[in-house]
């Protein structure tokens, strides 16, 4: 299938830049769609509710900007991360928002919601649905999603469980749409790999958490850097929903990262029922491709890196 163009005119290398809760913001989003990538974050990373209105014109305006004075490489689009889920109570008040500001690219994740995808339809938006199975993509599509985001085993935070060749083959067997594919990806070998499975785009979230421009905490980005795949811990304790968190992490909260099984969730709770240890703001997650990340670095260099090892990696197939 021909992708829409908002999801290959302006890109300089097929990635989507995936949102990251608690690290991407504003300065990120425009460093990589500048960069030329689609940049994107969660929208319950504004907070409170009113600051998503104000990231959305900081983003639209520094677009706008790089577009009016760089007319040779126009920006890549933004996209932003929609937790659709009955429980998450921002949702109707951030969908409003995004619907005014006409968010080129919409990611929905935790339930597919037709009229979440109504509402982006209406002003030409498309909407890209996370799943980590072909009966949530098949789900996903029958309500409505233009694309999906395949989300494999090894991805960061709330990763899934499957290999990327058994899901991307399984979706493609009936699904001709948008594709991307998350999972450990962090080296343009990987992005040429992730389209040679059958994915159109790869999603890329871990290594732009060792980014300037990232929220994240400096502990965190040292910790990205000095850690490699075996210092992924994969785990439900700290949600309840399957994850992948950095070791270094889940030992500084005074917890053994192997016996975490052995851990009674009535201890790790506080009694009104909240856990005692936070994912993401004390746990930090972290997909299994950052092994490759050896040094903080401006977005727009890990971008630049991503592009020569994909370019590269095409000239030997070709070559």
């Amino acid at each position: 299938m021909t992708l829409p163009p908002i999801l290959c005119d302006r890109l300089r290398l097929p990635v989507v830049a995936s949102p990251m809760f608690t690290v991407s913001g504003p300065d990120l989003v425009i460093a990589q769609c500048t960069s030329g990538v689609v940049g994107s974050f969660p929208s319950l990373n504004a907070r409170p509710q009113g600051l998503l209105d104000d990231w959305l014109s900081t983003i639209t305006d520094a677009l706008a900007k790089h577009d009016a004075n760089h007319p040779e490489a126009p920006a890549a689009p933004y996209a932003v991360n929609l937790i659709v889920h009955r429980t998450n109570a921002r949702l109707e008040a951030d969908l409003e928002t995004v619907v005014r500001h006409e968010v080129p690219i919409v990611i929905t994740s935790l339930g597919a919601r037709a009229e979440v995808n109504d509402a982006v339809h209406s002003y030409g938006g498309i909407v890209l649905h996370d799943v980590v199975h072909d009966g949530f993509a098949r789900k996903a599509v029958e309500k409505g999603a233009d694309g999906l985001v395949a989300v494999a085993a090894g991805a960061g935070g709330h990763g899934g469980s499957q290999s990327p060749f058994a899901l991307v083959q399984e979706i493609r067997s009936w699904f001709d749409g948008p594709l991307v594919l998350s999972g450990a990806i962090a080296h343009g070998r990987s992005v040429l790999a992730a389209q040679a499975a059958g994915a159109d785009l790869a999603y890329v979230g871990s290594a732009f958490i060792a980014t300037d421009e990232a929220l994240a905490d400096d502990s965190y980005k040292q910790m990205v850097v000095a850690s490699a795949a075996a210092d992924i811990v994969h785990s439900d304790l700290f949600t309840g929903v399957p994850g992948n968190y950095l070791r270094g992490s889940i030992e500084a909260s005074g917890l053994d990262p192997d016996r975490l099984a052995e851990q009674d969730r009535a201890v790790m709770s506080w009694a009104d029922g909240t856990s005692k240890v936070k994912a993401w703001s004390q746990v930090w997650g972290s997909g299994q491709g950052i092994g490759v990340v050896d040094a903080v670095c401006p977005a727009a260099d890990l971008v630049d890196r991503l592009a020569d090892e994909y370019d590269d990696a095409r000239a030997r197939l070709i070559g």
